[in-house]
């Protein structure tokens, strides 16, 4: 049929994969970094949209999009992009998990009449990182710039809308839609009362159009599909389906799943996201992931993860009766926000350094186990498990993933994933028909005969959980 191209438009760079159309292969590729000054604290908080743009130029030079007959676009999400009138921007696009936005988060919530009215409202409890919130931030703290504010669009949006001339139409897909928190996964509808809630008045907001469907096209002839999150584009790209669940492997970890519905949660504990195909990504976070692993080399005054994985290698199962609690930074999943991390079981024949390593693995997986049952405990089916991030290369969790999670786990080869599934909706736009291209290369492990030992494992940990923080999960 051709050749299409999917653009991913991460925090910090542009890259574009070029492949075919009927298989997938990725053909040619383009990378730039986005021009953005660092902030002393990290990530700029506030970014001028335009260096999206730029780095897009950048990356597609060299005539990289020559021959090539659609474009999908991946971005980060929660980016808002607030418009005037005329479609420029009020201000720099709000980026990222604004902490600024933390009390708006709070007040957000009490005006509404608490979690759960929201978890029924659009399926998701505001955090600092939502537009919803970030919208309250502005309203309060830049209230001359707030009431300039006519449009809004996410990132994603933004990027379509420009590549296509800035049209009178303005689209967004039912993927990043469901992370703005004024719009229902559940429903297939905005809640523009929540807008107003939040800004103190009304603004246009774009068509949320179908999966399959084009944004539109360029005056050159190019199409261009929906756009999507980036969530929803990496789950594209890796190939999942229902019965697989995404594990991601950061310093806080994120479980997703696809569901055939939309998963309300009056505890707010599930967020319920739609994906890029037409199903639903119900999603559960957790505060601690490799930040447990990295603390725990720092205390055994490890070089690198690599050398803590090789030391948890050399102790067992259930690390001599070691349990450690990883809630280092409070925790999401249970939701223990002023929590410690505890260890356990202290004998003087587990006072070890490969057992104490052991048990930040074990303790690690335990807690992205406790966040997978929940899905679990919904319905909501799990037969492999996708295993992403640096960490899940690391014998440790290769080991203990699949007995601690009771199923198959799958580790994909890195890969621009995000950048592939924008470039399969780009096909799917283009040929009508969802490409079914191959999946990942990966490895693929099972829990075999330590299944048992897993099951014990994770039911030591949840005993001591059970014990420190009695009802944590409510159940």
């Amino acid at each position: 049929m051709g050749i299409v191209a999917g653009l991913d438009s991460s925090p910090d760079f542009t890259r574009i994969v070029v492949c075919d159309t009927d298989t997938g292969a990725v053909l040619k590729q383009g990378y730039a970094p986005h021009p953005l000054e660092s902030a002393e604290s990290g990530r700029p908080s506030d970014v001028d949209p335009q260096a999206w743009l730029l780095s897009l130029g950048e990356a597609a030079g060299g005539g990289l999009l020559e021959g090539v007959q659609a474009i999908g676009v991946s971005a980060q999400q929660n980016a808002l992009v607030p418009l005037d009138q005329h479609g420029n921007t009020v201000r720099p696009a709000l980026v990222g998990n604004d902490r600024r936005a933390q009390v708006a988060a709070v007040d957000l919530i009490d005006r509404l009449g608490g979690r759960e009215a929201w978890a029924q409202a659009v399926g998701c409890v505001p955090q600092s990182a939502h537009p919803v919130t970030k919208l309250r931030w502005l309203a309060k703290t830049e209230p001359e710039a707030a009431r300039h504010v006519a449009g809004l669009l996410q990132a994603p949006d933004w990027l379509v809308w420009q590549l296509l001339g800035r049209p009178a139409r303005r689209t967004t897909d039912r993927g990043g839609a469901s992370g703005t928190g004024y719009w229902s996964a559940a429903t297939g509808s905005y809640r523009p009362d929540l807008v107003e809630l939040a800004l103190g008045h009304q603004a246009m907001l774009p068509e949320v159009i179908g999966p399959a469907e084009a944004a539109g096209t360029t005056p050159e002839g190019l199409l261009i599909s929906a756009g999507t999150g980036e969530t929803m584009a990496a789950a594209f790209g890796l190939g999942v389906r229902q019965g697989d669940a995404v594990v991601s492997l950061g310093a806080s970890g994120s479980v997703m799943a696809v569901h055939h519905e939309a998963l309300t949660d009056a505890r707010g504990i599930i967020t319920s996201l739609a994906d890029a195909t037409g199903m639903h990504l119900p999603v559960v976070h957790t505060s601690n992931a490799v930040r447990v692993l990295r603390g725990t080399a720092e205390m055994l005054g490890l070089a690198d993860l690599e050398e803590l994985s090789a030391l948890a290698m050399k102790s067992t199962p259930g690390a001599h009766g070691l349990v450690l609690l990883p809630y280092l930074e409070g925790e999401k999943t249970p939701n223990l926000p002023h929590a410690a991390g505890t260890l356990t079981g202290l004998r003087r024949e587990s006072m070890k350094p490969e057992h104490l390593a052991r048990a930040a693995f074990e303790g690690m997986l335990c807690g992205l186990g406790d966040a997978l049952d929940v899905l679990r405990a919904r319905g909501v089916e799990v037969r492999r498990v996708f295993l992403l991030g640096a960490a899940a290369e690391l014998p440790a969790v290769q080991a203990a993933a699949p007995m601690l999670f009771g199923t198959q786990v799958v580790v994909p080869q890195p890969a621009d994933y995000a950048a592939i599934g924008a470039a399969r909706q780009a096909a799917w736009a283009l040929t009508g028909q969802l490409p079914h291209w191959q999946g990942a290369a990966a490895q693929v492990f099972e829990p075999g005969e330590e299944l048992a030992v897993g099951q014990a494992v994770r039911q030591q940990h949840a005993t001591v959980r059970e014990q420190t923080h009695p009802g944590a999960f409510g159940y």
